[in-house]
């Protein structure tokens, strides 16, 4: 596998899903329906098999838990090309956004803020901020509690103003879901949840960190570039066309 695909795996493992089947070096995974990368195929390396048979496998195994059949594919891989060539299309109706962008920085520790602290439990506050009503489920807090974990918390007025999710995966830090209350923003708490996470995961070993971004969302990519992250790569959603992804199991 190349860099780009190797650095896919650390972030599913970073982000593990309550089921996940190998496909040869394609991982079928299953949560639930929380999130596209925790309910898609990672399509890296070889499937061990054709991609007709792999394709169906991908479908089989989506209709057995009840979930959309996708497939998450470096952008412009050989992969991507041969998926297109089956006839799959671009999940472009998939909510967060079909396409995403892989932004890598090192792991510098940043000077400590009052009131930003990172912890090993989620604190009082901390899942109604980085969870959605709508998305809050036992599915949800098993993936966002999976693999060694560290939950950011910025309080300001006596409450939790935001919080942010970082996991390690050997020497990379994966940070997820920053949020901050909309009554507590521009007021650098985003900035100083991602130097508190960085300062923890250089604590704990990390050497550099990665996070992704739907490649719509402007006002988060802005952010992080000023915070030193690059493009790394972009990966895509795809989904097979209507009436070819039958449940043959049905």
């Amino acid at each position: 596998m190349n860099a780009r695909e190797k650095l896919e795996i650390t972030c599913s493992k970073a982000w593990p899903p309550l089921v996940e089947d190998p496909l040869g070096e394609w991982r079928l995974r299953w949560a639930a329906g929380f999130t596209g990368r925790a309910n898609s195929a990672l399509a890296v390396g070889d499937p061990g098999r054709p991609l007709a048979e792999a394709l169906r496998a991908v479908c089989d195994f989506a209709h057995d838990r009840g979930i959309t059949p996708m497939v998450q594919v470096v952008r412009d891989s050989p992969n991507e090309g041969a998926i297109a060539a089956a006839g799959w299309v671009p999940a472009t109706g998939h909510g967060a956004g079909h396409e995403v962008e892989v932004l890598t920085a090192p792991s510098v520790p940043a000077p400590a803020v009052r009131g930003v602290t990172v912890g090993d439990e989620p604190a009082p506050g901390w899942w109604e901020l980085t969870l959605r009503p709508d998305e809050d489920s036992p599915a949800a807090r098993q993936v966002l509690t999976g693999g060694k974990v560290g939950y950011g918390v910025a309080v300001a007025g006596g409450s939790v103003a935001g919080a942010v999710r970082a996991a390690l995966v050997d020497d990379w830090l994966h940070v997820g879901r920053l949020a901050v209350s909309p009554a507590f923003r521009r007021r650098g708490l985003a900035s100083a949840l991602m130097g508190a996470v960085q300062t923890w995961g250089a604590e704990h070993g990390a050497h550099r960190t990665v996070l992704q971004v739907a490649e719509g969302n402007s006002g988060a990519l802005a952010l992080y570039a000023g915070l030193g992250y690059a493009p790394h790569h972009r990966y895509r959603y795809w989904v097979p066309a209507p009436g070819s992804c039958e449940d043959s199991t049905s």
